[in-house]
């Protein structure tokens, strides 16, 4: 299980998207920023509450998809595609179609 934090900040809705990515399943968590620990990018962020959830099936074909989606929904195109980018390193899509 591969997990990655990303601390977005103002371009994203909470400004926190955690990555979690397994053999079987991708989970992106959105979070709401916890301003009690600081408002840098280096404060410690592991009390963040969340908000949003999406997990989808390695073995979807429509997996990539749903996951561009919902992650363009919580941020820009950038660092949603930062975000997918690592997940797509991290774990094998085995019926992947972008559309």
């Amino acid at each position: 299980m591969a997990t990655k934090t990303f601390k977005i900040g103002e371009y994203c809705k909470g400004g926190i998207i955690t990555a979690v990515a397994t053999k079987t399943k991708v989970t992106i968590i959105a979070k709401d920023w916890d301003y009690s620990a600081g408002t840098r990018k280096g404060s410690d962020q592991s009390g963040a509450t969340e908000f949003d959830r999406r997990e989808v099936s390695t073995s979807s074909s429509s997996a990539i998809r749903e996951l561009q989606d919902f992650l363009e929904d919580l941020t820009t195109d950038y660092y949603a595609g930062q975000v997918l980018d690592w997940v797509e390193s991290k774990t094998e899509f085995t019926n992947a179609y972008f559309w």
